[in-house]
């Protein structure tokens, strides 16, 4: 009878244990990818899901958007320019089945897709390019990596360029042509006032030619400031000939 109640004992443990590793919980964001005697038979969740012991396999994938850094690579530009560039990869599962079916690891598979597309989309471009369009060769490294992650049920969203080290010579001879740039606009902006400066002189000597009179009244004006900015006595002769236009008789009136 002892002997029964421990065999019972067993049997319930086993069961127990038997029932623990058929029962599995997936999150949300979680699917199962079902075996069944090393044929798929389906993906399963979220939720409770049974398996059969010893007869059916689960392999847990998560759908949430992995973000991934490519590391610094070694590239040499179009332009014989040596660089560093890192970029970071956004991508998800879209399909569990190819992800685990279609390629042994999909997370180094695809670490190891955009390392070398980075090394050859930027080794096709000059360093204008990666410094000026960006945007460009962001959506162009993108669409690359995404064509050849279709096929393993991975969706590449996004892939963004982080950053690109320079040699230091190659730093210095960009301040430099900035700093020429910044040279050359603010004398083409003092020419381009002085220019306007002269037109507007030219224009208002013309108008005092035109007008004796206000050639005399601008004289005044003149005088007017003088006094106005100096305390002491300034003698300052005047011309009889500004004083003409008003001391000469109006002709219409005689008329």
């Amino acid at each position: 009878m002892e002997q029964a109640g421990v065999l019972i004992f067993v049997l319930l443990f086993f069961f127990i244990i038997l029932i623990a590793n058929s029962v599995k919980i997936l999150r949300e964001y979680e699917r199962g990818v079902v075996f069944r005697l090393g044929r798929l038979v389906g993906v399963r969740g979220p939720g409770i899901i049974w398996l059969w012991p010893f007869i059916e396999r689960m392999v847990k994938v998560s759908l949430r958007t992995v973000v991934m850094d490519v590391p610094p690579q070694d590239i040499i530009t179009q332009d014989n320019v040596s660089l560093k560039v890192n970029a970071v990869v956004y991508f998800r599962v879209i399909q569990p089945q190819k992800a685990i079916v279609e390629v042994e690891n999909y997370l180094f598979a695809t670490s190891q897709l955009s390392q070398t597309t980075l090394r050859s989309v930027l080794g096709q471009s000059e360093l204008d390019d990666l410094l000026s369009q960006r945007d460009k060769i962001n959506q162009k490294l993108q669409q690359i990596i995404d064509s050849h992650t279709e096929p393993w049920g991975v969706k590449v969203s996004n892939v963004e360029v982080k950053q690109i080290d320079l040699p230091q010579e190659m730093q210095r001879a960009m301040a430099k042509q900035a700093e020429a740039e910044r040279e050359r606009r603010s004398k083409v902006i003092a020419a381009e006032g002085e220019f306007q400066a002269s037109q507007r002189l030219s224009d208002a000597a013309r108008v005092l030619s035109e007008q004796p009179s206000a050639l005399t009244l601008r004289y005044l004006q003149t005088l007017r400031e003088i006094a106005t900015e100096n305390n002491s006595t300034t003698i300052f002769p005047v011309p009889i000939d500004l004083l003409r236009p008003f001391l000469s008789p109006d002709k219409s009136k005689k008329a």
